[in-house]
């Protein structure tokens, strides 16, 4: 045989991390769980139903408006 194809060589295995790594690694994991989005806020006087932009479509007095 003439060896393993092409793209499919084992990896190597990583060392392990330093201390220093393992704390940036949780600082940051923190910050992403900071800045997760929060529900938006509850709009006033606007349309009700299902979410135009998500459907394609505008509704206007019972009108289909497609731009």
């Amino acid at each position: 045989m003439a060896g393993p194809a092409p793209g499919t060589e084992p990896i190597p295995p990583r060392p392990p991390l330093s201390a220093a790594a393992r704390r940036a690694l949780a600082e940051a994991e923190e910050r992403r769980r900071a800045e997760l989005p929060k529900e938006p806020p509850e709009e006033i006087g606007g349309r009700g139903g299902a979410d135009p932009a998500r459907f394609g479509d505008w509704e206007i007095k019972g009108r289909a408006i497609d731009f």
